[in-house]
């Protein structure tokens, strides 16, 4: 079975509960009001819907010893998300965010996160030992979130690792997840993203991430900067313009049949069903299908992780042997 790592870092969510609190005039995302705890983060997010959707996965983290983190890994477990490389951090915590969204579903997030465990994964005893397995992996996953919450040495670090797990056959795929209050600037964000390009087999991006970076460009320019041979560009409307070995293609998503409710972990569900169709020996065109039905459903939903009853149901691809599945 093919076999996926996701690098990145999971957090306390805090959503408010619809309608919680209110008073005349406020929207579902204002005022004071009761708020359910979840957990949440976009490689993790990715994760979790691997796992739903049959794909063998390991989460690469580090969290604290405190019992939130213990439910964490509970949860994870529950998933069917492998917690083997989990880093446990004495004294340490993970980080929180908080959710509001406006009436039509799209989000802001309030983060509180800069002492986390997870910034600490790429500076720790245990770090060679966990670099080394991603050489055991067909696919290595992760964000330009994730890139963010490491410091230089920490990105250099892993980028090798990368680097030489590839050599033996791994893919590395790459979500441009932009959020520019987790860099100290643009520059930085712009040559990190540069050398992930680089090194990545297939990227995964949108109009919403790269227009942040390189404002005012086109759809072709924007498309030009990512040498990779496989490319995921989702345009504003639900709209994927896909490059790939042999060709071009645009994949429109069908139309909402019902309302947004949250677009939290659009994009990661996105990612997490194309991952799956393509391990699973689908086209790239078929696997952002894929991607695109996931996403219409998770966004019918509050918070980034839906309903195990939501998950539309499973497909059969057709079998692909492990290290080939994604070339």
């Amino acid at each position: 079975m093919a076999s996926v790592a996701c690098i990145g870092e999971c957090m306390v969510e805090l959503r408010q509960a619809q309608g919680a609190g209110q008073s005349a005039g406020q929207s579902a995302g204002q005022g004071g009001g009761l708020y359910s705890r979840g957990l949440g983060g976009d490689t993790l997010n990715t994760a979790v819907y691997l796992a739903r959707l049959d794909v063998k996965v390991d989460y690469l983290t580090a969290l604290g010893d405190d019992a939130l983190s213990d439910e964490m890994i509970a949860a994870w477990n529950a998933e069917g998300v492998g917690t083997r490389r989990v880093a446990r951090l004495p004294g340490k915590l993970p980080g929180l965010y908080m959710i509001q969204t406006d009436a039509k579903g799209e989000r802001q997030f309030f983060h509180w996160r800069d002492s986390a465990a997870a910034r600490q994964l790429m500076s720790l005893p245990e770090t060679d030992e966990l670099l080394n397995s991603l050489m055991s992996y067909d696919v290595v996953y992760l964000s330009a979130i994730t890139l963010s919450i490491y410091d230089a040495p920490g990105r250099e670090r892993l980028f090798a690792a990368i680097k030489r797990a590839r050599l033996l056959g791994t893919r590395f795929v790459f979500d441009t997840n932009f959020r520019a209050r987790g860099w100290p600037d643009r520059d930085v964000a712009r040559e990190v993203f540069a050398a992930a390009f680089a090194a990545a087999d297939i990227v995964l991006t949108s109009t919403e991430d790269l227009l942040a970076l390189y404002p005012g460009e086109s759809h072709e320019q924007l498309m030009a900067r990512i040498p990779t041979p496989e490319l995921v560009f989702r345009l504003a409307e639900p709209v994927s313009l896909l490059r790939f070995p042999g060709g071009t293609s645009e994949v429109r998503a069908e139309p909402m049949t019902k309302p947004v409710v949250d677009t939290t972990a659009a994009g990661d569900s996105f990612a997490a069903a194309y991952i799956a169709a393509r391990l699973g020996g689908s086209e790239p065109v078929e696997a952002a299908q894929a991607g695109h039905r996931l996403a219409s459903l998770v966004i019918c939903y509050p918070g980034a992780i839906i309903p195990g009853y939501a998950m539309p149901p499973k497909k059969r691809h057709r079998p692909a042997s492990s290290r080939q599945a994604t070339k």
